[in-house]
Order: structure tokens, then C-alpha cells, then sequence
């Protein structure tokens, strides 16, 4: 019955990715569109404003900020999967007014699929932005992603509550169901694909850390 229960929740995540992977490629290319058409938009509000039509290229600038809401700064690491997750993510924590700060350069050719990817990278961003919302002071999220050798390094510290009890290689929740399986999941690709992954809860602050190889 428990396996049964756990391979179904493994089979709704990776349905969940395939979804959130889907909408971020899509947001991706629409954030490359709208870099592409930059110049013809700055040649029509050049055209407007010698005009003297200002009304006319406030509105333009209207449509363009209303068109641009749900799209923010492309996150450029090397890896197409990876600029599209962190992009995402991003964006979500800076909505709910979370400070975040990136340093990230990989390959295109890693271990992980780019479903695993997306699973893995998108449970530790989700788990950072929730644990944001229980922080007292200042909220934050400090990644960074680089090649060691021939592993993929990933740090990310981020802004938390009290200090979480370690149970395993994991930690108790408050929440029922399947809350924390997230973490569970990442840990076990990324175990699988011969990686190493780590976690550490500290009154205000909570870290998350794996090495996986690249091809």
C-alpha cells in the first residue's frame, strides 16, 4: 500500500513537472520574443515622441509594461532547462518581495533529464520561497550553480523560520500529506544519477546543496 501511494505521488510530480517545464519554455521563448522585438519597439517610441505624439507613445508604453507583467529578466546560465526554472522561480519570489541574487554558468549536457531537472532545481526554489514566507527579518535567496571537475555544484541559502528537526537526511513539517516530499524526490534523482545532496535548517536560514555529474 506505502508503495503503492509513494509511486503515485512519484507519478503525479513528474506529470507536475512536465506541465511547469512546458509553461516555463513557453514564458522562456515569449521573455527571447519580446528581447528580439526590443528595437522595433524603441524605433516606434523614437517615431512617437519626434512626433511630438507623447499620449500616444505613453500608451504604447502601457501595453508594452501590461504585455511584460508576467515576464521577467531571462536568467542566461548556459543551460536552456535551467534559465527557464530559474526564470520562473524567480519571478515568483520577486512578486512575493523576496530578494534573490543568481551566479550560474553550466553546460547544456547534464546526468539529469531535463524533467529531473526541472523537478530537482524547481522543489528547492519552491521550498525556499516557502520557507521566505515564515522568515522574521529580511527575505532572501542566494544561489549560486558552477562545474567542479566534472559535477554540477549547486548552493542556495536562503531566509527561513525556527530551525527545522532533522529527521534522516530530511526534516519534520508541520503539514500533513505530502508536504516535503519535494525535498524527498530531488534527493533520491539525484542520488540515482550518482550525486551527492544536502540539507541544513538553522534558526533563520536554510541551505540546500547537491553535486550531480555532467556528460
Amino acid at each position: 500500500m506505502l508503495k503503492r501511494t509513494y509511486l503515485k505521488l512519484v507519478e503525479i510530480e513528474e506529470e507536475q513537472a512536465r506541465r511547469h517545464l512546458d509553461e516555463v519554455r513557453s514564458v522562456h521563448g515569449e521573455m527571447r520574443g519580446y528581447k528580439h522585438d526590443l528595437h522595433h519597439h524603441l524605433q516606434t517610441l523614437k517615431g512617437q515622441l519626434e512626433a511630438g505624439e507623447v499620449e500616444r507613445a505613453i500608451a504604447y508604453i502601457d501595453q508594452l509594461d501590461s504585455s511584460l507583467q508576467n515576464v521577467d529578466t531571462l536568467i542566461k546560465t548556459g543551460n536552456v532547462t535551467l534559465d527557464a526554472i530559474l526564470s520562473a522561480k524567480i519571478a515568483q519570489a520577486k512578486a512575493e518581495g523576496i530578494a534573490v541574487t543568481v551566479e550560474a554558468c553550466v553546460p547544456e549536457g547534464l546526468s539529469l533529464s531535463d524533467v529531473e531537472l526541472s523537478t530537482v532545481v524547481g522543489n528547492l526554489l519552491d521550498n525556499a520561497i516557502e520557507a521566505c514566507r515564515a522568515a522574521e527579518g529580511e527575505r532572501f535567496i542566494r544561489l549560486s550553480v558552477r562545474i567542479k571537475g566534472k559535477m554540477m555544484y549547486f548552493y542556495m541559502l536562503n531566509a527561513a523560520g525556527k530551525k527545522k528537526v532533522k529527521v534522516g537526511s530530511l526534516f519534520k513539517t508541520a503539514k500533513v500529506g505530502a508536504h516535503g516530499f519535494g525535498l524527498h524526490r530531488a534527493e533520491a534523482i539525484l542520488e540515482a544519477h550518482g550525486g551527492w545532496v544536502k540539507f541544513n535548517s538553522e534558526d533563520g536560514a536554510f541551505t540546500s546543496e547537491f553535486l550531480v555529474p555532467v556528460l
